[in-house]
């Protein structure tokens, strides 16, 4: 990542931070007005900021209203990113934001919130950068909230959501990459430190009175992509989407998580799943949008576990649909469409996924001709391999279930993560009514090896681990 999107990135929280801010700390005008916008445009109801603003703009600063405003929008288009259609009216409305702070900072240079809204005002300007590819326009529009976020600090120290924003200036200097600080100390920027800047955010998260919100999607951000925790980060959306139950983004982002990060295709489909019901059943922004998105994703997931019989309705669904956003969403779902009928094509596969149907309506017959004929054409195929496996456990085989699950075993490294930890578990358990237990603790093993997968599969192979071991003490 190029230092500019780092520090872009970095002080890309500052702003979203500062308009919590602005509803915590105790010297802020009219906080308690405009914390009521704040929620409002979390939950992704734009439609009533307006008439909340006119309401608390007095007693708030009209410059801080006018910032709220341009947040609104920017969530609008971090909900909607691959549309451009609000892009002229955020940049015009943020540019008038940061004149009008800039001014008031003027005004009243010794106003600790002017100073803050000044740094809010080039934060959601900063966000805008980053997600447009502006690199050098968003580094020095970081450097400016820094430099304004510790004016305000200096002047009301107690200003707890200003430290949210210098601690990530604080995180993110230290992680960045030797290119990112190479432009960090060409715009003379000071380092940082990971660990002051995780501890100054957990600071301003615990102590600030409205930031949590801001605070919790933020800090998600560092635990998907640098701290390598995104089991953590899905628990802060998920406690975002219980608060903001309209704004479709926090379950669109746990679904990207499990299969971008966790490599979980059966967890994401369920979220892909979740989040289609949510368009169609309730409240939500942009519903057409967020179908559009979980219907793709679900087709993903579904051809990555090698059903791609079951993603060809989802892609139909689409490309019927015609959304207007996202904006490729029709070319996507005609791409994936011929590459899901390609694959159903081919012999093999066709076949196996023929078997593994007639498998899970109780056809034993038919499920046993077809992967017989796809293991003739693909002897070598662990998916059509643990599919058999199945059959023979069925038809009351497992010893030669086992035999066939063996073969995978041996097949780890072109294995798919979701097959492999299936294969392991299912001997496991056999194994262990067989009364090898030593070998059934050894697949559990296995299958806790296993980088990617089903992560309720995994769970359950350490509980019964877990509970292997204590018996074999």
């Amino acid at each position: 990542m190029l230092l500019a999107v780092v520090l872009s990135c970095v002080l890309v929280a500052l702003p979203s931070r500062t308009a919590g801010a602005a509803q915590s700390a105790g010297g802020l005008t009219g906080a308690a007005q405009l914390v009521h916008a704040y929620d409002a445009i979390f939950d992704a109801r734009f439609d009533q900021v307006p008439a909340i603003l006119a309401q608390a703009c007095p007693p708030a600063p009209r410059e801080a209203c006018q910032l709220v405003d341009v947040l609104s929008l920017w969530w609008q288009i971090q909900i909607d990113p691959a549309s451009t259609s609000r892009d002229a009216a955020f940049e015009s409305k943020a540019d008038a934001a940061i004149d009008a702070t800039e001014a008031w900072t003027e005004r009243a240079p010794t106003s600790a919130e002017a100073w803050f809204y000044l740094g809010g005002a080039y934060g959601a300007r900063v966000q805008w950068h980053v997600l447009r590819g502006r690199q050098i326009q968003a580094a020095r529009d970081g450097k400016r909230i820094k430099v304004a976020l510790e004016h305000a600090l200096e002047r009301d120290p107690e200003l707890q959501d200003a430290y949210f924003g210098i601690g990530l200036y604080h995180y993110y200097a230290a992680v960045a990459p030797p290119a990112a600080k190479l432009l960090r100390w060409l715009l003379l920027l000071p380092g940082g430190s990971r660990e002051t800047g995780l501890e100054e955010m957990q600071r301003a998260r615990t102590r600030g009175q409205l930031l949590r919100g801001e605070a919790d999607y933020q800090l998600q951000i560092l635990y998907r992509w640098y701290e390598q925790q995104p089991e953590r980060a899905i628990e802060l959306l998920e406690g975002l989407h219980r608060r903001y139950p309209h704004n479709p983004h926090f379950p669109e982002v746990i679904a990207q998580t499990e299969e971008a990060q966790i490599h979980d295709p059966v967890a994401s489909l369920r979220s892909y799943e979740r989040l289609l019901t949510l368009a169609s059943t309730g409240p939500i922004f942009n519903p057409s949008r967020t179908a559009a998105m979980a219907h793709l994703g679900a087709a993903r997931q579904l051809d990555d576990l090698f059903e791609t019989d079951a993603a060809i309705p989802h892609l139909r669904a689409v490309i019927d649909a015609t959304p207007a956003s996202p904006p490729a969403a029709v070319t996507d779902a005609q791409r994936q469409l011929t590459r899901a009928q390609t694959r159903l094509l081919t012999p093999a596969y066709r076949l196996s996924l023929e078997g593994w149907r007639s498998l899970e309506r109780g056809d034993l017959t038919e499920a046993a001709r077809a992967l017989t004929r796809a293991l003739t054409l693909r002897p070598d195929d662990p998916v059509t391999i643990y599919r058999y496996a199945r059959l023979l456990f069925a038809q009351k085989q497992d010893d030669a279930a086992l035999v066939a699950l063996a073969s995978i075993h041996r097949r780890q490294p072109s294995t798919p993560p979701t097959i492999y930890l299936l294969a392991c578990v299912d001997a496991a358990r056999v194994k262990e009514q067989q009364g090898d237990v030593r070998t059934a603790i050894e697949l559990y093993r296995s299958a806790m090896t296993v980088s990617g997968g089903d992560q309720r599969v995994k769970q359950d192979a350490q509980l019964q681990l877990a509970r292997l071991a204590s018996l074999a003490r």
